[in-house]
């Protein structure tokens, strides 16, 4: 079976993992990058026209921007853990360097900027909102690190989510491809997944209404699925937990979803 064009597979080691950029991508906001980078070593990032939102995936960080340094950035082992990870928002005309105190493993989520005076804001993890989402093996654990209702970004929307074992997410199936609020609002969307145990799988599959874009997609450790447009649920086979980090961007900076109306009925039962 031919991979899907939508599917950025993962280097199995080296500091790179994976990079989606908006020329990949074929979209004009997001663009995602996840590296691991060794106790001691650093990186580097000039934010230019775009805003950053640095997420510590995994171990701890200290974060300097222009000067000024956010210290012990990061306590998770796992992106399992059933804690918020630290995480860092730099709007454009910055420099940023990332020193790992421990091994770690970070994202690098990107979208133009605007105009606006914004300033780098340090994201308060205790202050994250937590929720839990469906019931029975549609239940899933969410943590809002920049949702739409926080101002601080232009056009970044960043949220992890947790699904179990053998449970489906983002489920049942929604879009948000169209920008007509407040029914729906276009979004480019990448989702970041993780395995436990690490040699799992998962499926996602992206597709639209005409089924112009019908993909399916069999997700190993670490890979970046990109959803342009369409409907895109995620399921988690037995025995395998699975993890992803969501970036969403688009003109403007609004989650507004439609259900497929196909499974829709499901809410109402």
């Amino acid at each position: 079976m031919m991979p899907s064009h939508l599917l950025a597979k993962a280097a199995p080691s080296g500091r790179e993992i994976v990079e989606v950029t908006p020329e990949r991508a074929g979209w004009t906001h997001i663009g995602f990058r996840a590296l691991r980078l060794g106790a001691g070593e650093t990186e580097t990032v000039a934010t230019q026209e775009r805003e950053l939102c640095l997420v510590v995936l995994t171990g701890t960080v200290d974060v300097t921007v222009d000067g000024q340094t956010y210290a012990g950035l990061g306590r998770r082992d796992s992106v399992f853990d059933p804690v918020s990870p630290a995480a860092v928002y730099v709007p454009s005309g910055h420099q940023v360097v990332i020193q790992a105190r421990r091994d770690a493993e970070l994202a690098l989520c990107s979208a133009p900027c605007d105009d606006q005076v914004r300033q780098v804001r340090l994201l308060d993890s205790q202050a994250m909102r937590r929720s839990v989402r469906g019931q029975g093996s549609n239940t899933r654990y969410v943590c809002d690190i920049l949702p739409h209702d926080d101002p601080t970004a232009a056009h970044l929307l960043v949220v992890e989510v947790l699904t179990p074992a053998g449970h489906s997410s983002s489920y049942p199936p929604h879009k948000h491809d169209l920008e007509q609020p407040p029914i729906e609002t276009q979004l480019e969307e990448t989702y970041y997944h993780r395995l436990n145990p690490p040699q799992g799988f998962a499926f996602q599959r992206v597709y639209t209404d005409d089924r112009s874009l019908d993909e399916a997609c069999a997700v190993e450790d670490h890979d970046v699925v990109m959803v342009p447009r369409g409907y895109h649920p995620v399921v988690a086979p037995h025995g395998y937990d699975l993890y992803y980090l969501n970036v969403m961007a688009g003109p403007n900076r609004f989650w507004v979803f439609k259900n497929d109306p196909a499974h829709e009925w499901m809410l109402k039962a």
